[in-house]
């Protein structure tokens, strides 16, 4: 079973992505978990077609620590297994605690049991690595390989730098290596040559270019990711794009962040800074 987390800022399309990926691979044949690591609970959503899935913080707080597999696991798309870790009460509590429970009960549950044949297991982790809990997928190895989802904008390429940060030191005493840079377009000029000029300088590559479309937004409203939307759909072949050059990736590094000077340099190299 491959583990793969997918980091990146805050609105930049994380959760779309890795959901429309997700959707990709099982329409492959994959088998498939995905575990959401925001509090906001949107990890799966689209894969569940909008089911406001109870998360696994909300099911201990209600019915108590003696669980069963499927009171936190909820079936999607092509079989897709669908967790959502959730958060505490807004104002109380650490939010990357939910993340640390949840992993942690479906280890005890059984979730990752090879009677599942999973090929794969997704974290949908929140925005940057801001804390401790956020870091878990990467610091305790849950998770093997890093995606990080970014465009040409200069906080999603800093916080893309930042999250670099988070990897190599965990890296240096464990097994959780960068597999690539996913560039969600936001239609920033020269956005991909940017974005393949950010990852050679991190040493890595741009995994794959999403190109922005409309389309994205309307599956949304409709409960669904593009694949099951309008699986005809130019950006549904992206996706199943994207998904291949993950299932297919190979080149697994030790980023070497920039310094923010650097980081500076190459948005004025660009013309987005000046």
């Amino acid at each position: 079973m491959r583990k793969i987390a997918i980091y990146g800022k805050g609105g930049i399309g994380k959760s779309t992505t890795t959901q429309n990926t997700v959707a990709a691979l099982a329409e492959s044949g994959k088998n498939i978990m995905v575990v959401g690591c925001d509090p906001k609970a949107d990890s799966t959503r689209l894969l569940l077609n909008g089911l406001a899935q109870k998360t696994v913080l909300d099911t201990l707080r209600l019915e108590g620590e003696d669980l069963d597999l499927d009171d936190v696991v909820k079936v999607g798309f092509k079989g897709t297994r669908c967790v959502e870790s959730g958060g505490p009460e807004p104002g109380v509590g650490c939010a990357g605690r939910g993340i640390i429970t949840s992993i942690n009960l479906l280890e005890q549950l059984g979730a990752f049991d090879a009677s599942y044949n999973l090929d794969f297991t997704f974290y949908d982790v929140l925005g940057d690595v801001v804390c401790g809990g956020f870091a878990m997928p990467i610091r305790d190895g849950k998770a093997e390989e890093i995606y990080i989802v970014c465009s040409g904008e200069m906080m999603a390429m800093y916080a893309a730098n930042n999250i670099c940060k988070g990897i190599r030191k965990f890296a240096e005493a464990g097994t959780v290596r960068l597999g690539g840079l996913i560039c969600n377009s936001r239609k920033v000029d020269r956005e991909a040559e940017l974005i393949e000029s950010l990852a050679a300088k991190l040493g890595t590559q741009m995994i794959h270019f999403v190109p922005r479309d409309n389309l994205v937004q309307r599956a949304e409203i409709n409960k669904k990711t593009v694949i099951d939307y309008d699986p005809t759909a130019p950006q549904a072949d992206e996706y199943r794009k994207l998904a291949a050059a993950i299932s297919n990736n190979t080149k697994f590094v030790i980023p070497n962040p920039l310094e923010i000077q650097e980081l500076e340099a190459l948005l004025m190299e660009f013309g987005i800074a000046d």
